[in-house]
């Protein structure tokens, strides 16, 4: 029997500071990177030795707008990777030389353990262990395997039995832990009695995954745990077979076949170069790729994120053009939402998505309303300060044209482009309206010369009584204004790409 951990897969909100860490400080190789299985909007990306080889894995799923949160029982709360025992000190200096939280070393079950913290706050150790790497890594002291994880349970005695099912057996106890081990690593089963729960968020794990022999042995897995909890039915994630279960604490499990790996549709020296879509999302690759938040890995160029009153993101097409689109979502969305639109517009704009501050029952707005036509008037001149500030700051920390800005906006983002426009003149040269309406009352005199602005209202739009006002303003300010119907609603349509496109080339 095929025993040990397949792979441990945990939540980062913060992607290029997780693939800084796992990448560049660890030395871990990022082996492949795609779009959620579950949720192809979510990245997901994959540390592990030279090759990927299962037992040596570690994966994020990508929450940018996802909450903190809490690691209790029922949970994963640590994972261990086995370093040469030997390096224990190297890793001690690298670590404070890098401002990495780290407590140790400590002996923990008779070995040498430093306790690190990664950007989201999991604890990571490395183990003085020797663990020879499947395919190692150049660095000699880089992690060769995992070693360990570390489950908190309610129930230490019916979460080791249930350990059992997948090659464990019991080892020596210390405390309050039980140590679980397998032909090649160990489980730590931590009673947590009279702790609180785990909340899923952001700095914590998802799940630990074990290893099958075969697709044989994961479907024969379904039928041994047919009456456990939460059971699912086998899963094809293209790099392996799997299903997952909770043991009876809490704890997500996940059986996991070796085959067919993560070389399956790369070559060893290119594992972790492609961003890869899941098959049953083929048709809607490419905005998905647009959707999907950039990073770095160590040593390739970066674009360094400044510290602005606003969060966002950008996105980088393979052949930049110089011109920037910024995008302002409407309610409910956020800064990718309009990046598959923009994208389509022009191919070869550098994206901008920002997110809007204000929430409404956890929905993201750019300013508070009171009902779906009144609008609370302090907020909305109070954001439109602030994103004239954000323009500024983004202008003078990215080195951005502002002759080459347009902004976008749709609905709600539309509003607030609408109240920018007529509240600081100059702030936005260039701009499409999606939607947009009135929201100012009284409504300003404004001095808008030398502003290029496309409106797209909605012919069967419920609130497109309220374009007409918004027309009046601009063109009283002396904006440069086009106006168009489409023949839609407030929802977006194929012609709405059109008539920008047009307008912008």
């Amino acid at each position: 029997m095929t025993t040990g951990i397949h792979h441990v897969t945990g939540i980062t909100r913060r992607v290029q500071a997780n693939v800084d860490f796992y990448a560049g400080f660890l030395g871990l190789k990022l082996v492949k990177q795609t779009g959620g299985y579950e949720d192809a909007e979510q990245l997901h990306l994959f540390y592990g030795d030279a090759l990927g080889s299962p037992g040596s894995v570690v994966t994020f799923l990508v929450w940018e707008s996802g909450s903190p949160g809490r690691v209790g029982h029922g949970q994963v709360s640590e994972i261990a990777f086995a370093v040469p025992p030997s390096s224990i000190g190297d890793w001690l200096t690298l670590a404070l030389a890098a401002h990495v939280p780290v407590e140790g070393p400590k002996r923990e079950m008779g070995e040498t353990v430093l306790r690190l913290k990664d950007p989201d706050g999991i604890i990571v150790k490395l183990v003085g262990v020797d663990m020879p790497a499947s395919a190692p890594l150049p660095d000699p002291i880089a992690p060769t395997r995992i070693r360990s994880v570390t489950i908190l349970t309610e129930k230490p005695d019916e979460t080791a039995a249930f350990a059992a099912r997948f090659g464990y057996r019991q080892g020596p106890r210390e405390g309050s832990t039980l140590r679980m081990t397998s032909d090649s690593d160990v489980i730590d089963i931590r009673d947590a009695g009279g702790y609180f729960p785990g909340i899923p968020g952001t700095g914590t794990f998802d799940h630990v995954a074990f290893r099958a022999v075969d697709a044989g042995a994961v479907r024969q897995m379904r039928l041994d745990l047919r009456d456990a909890t939460d059971i699912t039915n086998v899963h094809d994630r293209k790099y392996f077979l799997s299903l997952y279960v909770r043991e009876p604490a809490g704890t997500l499990l996940e059986y996991a076949t070796d085959a067919p790996g993560f070389t399956l549709d790369e070559t060893a020296d290119q594992l972790g170069q492609t961003l890869f879509i899941p098959p049953h999302d083929h048709n809607r690759a490419e905005d998905l790729r647009v959707i999907l938040p950039q990073f770095a890995l160590p040593g390739e160029e970066r674009m360094p994120m400044r510290d602005l009153p606003f969060v966002h993101r950008f996105h980088t097409p393979a052949d930049p053009d110089g011109n920037v689109i910024v995008l302002l979502h409407g309610t409910g969305g956020n800064e990718s939402d309009l990046m598959p639109l923009a994208a389509r517009i022009n191919p070869k704009a550098t994206l901008l998505g920002v997110r809007g501050r204000s929430t409404e029952e956890g929905i993201n707005r750019w300013f508070r309303r009171f009902d779906a036509t009144t609008y609370d008037q302090e907020d909305i001149r109070g954001e439109a300060e602030a994103f004239a500030g954000f323009v500024e700051g983004a202008i003078t920390g990215y080195g951005l044209d502002p002759a080459k800005m347009t902004f976008l906006g749709y609905s709600n983002g539309a509003n607030l482009l609408g109240a920018i426009l007529e509240l600081h003149p100059g702030a936005v040269r260039s701009a499409i309206l999606l939607r947009g309406l009135q929201v100012l009352d009284p409504v300003p005199e404004t001095d808008a010369k030398g502003a290029r602005v496309l409106m797209l209202n909605g012919a069967r739009d419920p609130y497109g009584h309220m374009a007409p006002a918004l027309e009046k303003a601009l063109r009283a300010g002396g904006t440069e204004l086009t106006v168009k119907i489409m023949s839609a609603g407030h929802e977006l349509s194929t012609d709405d790409l059109q008539a920008a496109k047009d307008w912008l080339a």
